[in-house]
Parts: C-alpha cells; structure tokens; sequence
C-alpha cells in the first residue's frame, strides 16, 4: 500500500474515531435532558427562583445591609402549546450541562494523543481551568446578573397605569442569554494567559490599552443584553472589565 493510502486510511480512521466520540457525546446529553424533562418541579424550582424576593440572592444583599424589597413578578404564557417547547428547550439545556463534563473527557481523549507532554499538560490545564472559569461566570450570572436585571426591569413602571405583564420566554430567554454571556466573558483570563504563552500580547500592552478594552467591553455588552437601559449594561460590564484586570495580573505573575 502506497504511502499517500496511508495517510488517506489514517485521516478515514481519526474520522471514523471521532465519529464515534460524537455519538457518544450526543448519547449523554440526550440521557441527561430526558432525565432532567422528568424531573419537571426541580427544574423549573431552579430556574424560577430569581423572580420571587426570597431568592437566595436577594437575602444576602439584606444581610450586607442592602435589603431588597418585597416583590413578585407573575410570569404569563401566550401560546398553547408553548409551555410544553419551554419544558423541552429547558431540559435541552440542562442535559448538555449536565453532559459537558463527559463531554470534554471524550474530546480531550481524542486530542490528546496528538499532543506532545509537554502540551497535553497545558492542554489539560486550559480545558480545566476554561470549564471551572465558564461555570462561575453561569453561576454569576444566575446569582447576580439576572437577578438584579430582571428585578429591576420587572418592577420598573413609567406610569401606575401601565402593568407590567412578562411572558414566560422573555425571561427565560434573558436568564439564559445572560448566563451564557457571563459564561463566555469569564473565559477571558484563561485567553490572556494562552495569548501571553505564545508572545501575542504582554501585561504592559494590555495596561497600555486598558481604554480600548474599556470600550470593546461597553460595546460587547451592550450587544449581548436583552435591554438597552445603562442599568444592565453596567451589571454586565463591569464583572468583565474587573476580569480584564486580573488577567492582566495573572499574566505579571507568570514566569
């Protein structure tokens, strides 16, 4: 056999491999979300708890004497069928979360024979620290973000005369939106700390162009939030810009 099949049966054979991680990946997420579909009060306990005044969050800024007042926002549903897609899209997400973790073992088995030691040792360390870095930045928004965007927005009126009525998908939509902005824009440090590895860029440049970062920040959120009031614009810039800052630490530290 030619050396050009070879090399054709060895592309065929990394195809068919990761062909296979695939479908396994699917298989778990798809378990996940029909465990999650059945397991409908918890689900929706979680993802509803940011519209009631009780909401964890909310207790704390009472005990760092903050108090919040007492609210409740009623969710309504405009479709009839629209309830049950919810159930779904919702159970969607939360199998893949639930999945993600085997998810990146698998992808990385598949990488990883490729990877020299040395690499595969940083390549560990990035999916590592980009996964646990992408969860805090869900569980600050699901905790902070959200809750004071959708409390202050739910509860804001122009005129007593004007109700506000909040469908079901406007917030879920915004809670997820939310959550993965916070997700995606706490992967920063991690970026800066494999862009300062390879030479691109250097805490001095990134103190030298804090002012343009400042504005990319404003812009990026004020692109990602469901609202164009300077409220949630701000709750949303100003974790990342704080995260600007500690990459740049991060990256003086490093030897």
């Amino acid at each position: 056999m030619s050396k050009a099949s070879d090399t054709q049966l060895d592309f065929w054979g990394h195809l068919d491999i990761l062909r296979s991680c695939l479908i396994r990946i699917i298989a778990a997420a798809s378990v996940c979300a029909i465990v999650a579909f059945f397991f409908k009060d918890v689900l929706f306990s979680v993802v509803l708890a940011p519209k009631d005044s009780g909401f964890v969050s909310y207790k704390l800024f009472d005990i760092l004497g903050a108090p919040v007042e007492e609210f409740n926002v009623e969710l309504i549903n405009t479709g009839l069928s629209r309830q049950f897609v919810l159930h779904m899209k919702i159970a969607f997400y939360a199998g893949l979360m639930a999945a993600s973790p085997y998810a990146l073992y698998v992808l990385f088995g598949f990488v990883s024979p490729a990877l020299y030691p040395n690499e595969k040792k940083y390549a560990r360390q990035a999916v590592v620290g980009g996964y646990a870095m992408f969860v805090v930045g869900l569980l600050v928004g699901y905790f902070l973000v959200f809750p004071l965007t959708f409390r202050f927005l739910s509860t804001y009126q122009v005129s007593s005369e004007i109700a506000n009525l909040i469908s079901i998908d406007s917030y879920l939509d915004s809670l997820i939106l939310l959550c993965l902005a916070m997700g995606v824009f706490f992967e920063l440090p991690i970026l800066c700390v494999l862009l300062s590895k390879t030479g691109i860029i250097t805490a001095k440049m990134m103190r030298d162009k804090r002012r343009y970062a400042i504005v990319i920040i404003l812009t990026a959120a004020a692109f990602i939030t469901p609202t164009s009031d300077v409220f949630t614009l701000m709750i949303v810039a100003l974790p990342v810009y704080l995260l600007y800052e500690v990459s740049i630490l991060l990256i003086s530290k490093r030897p």
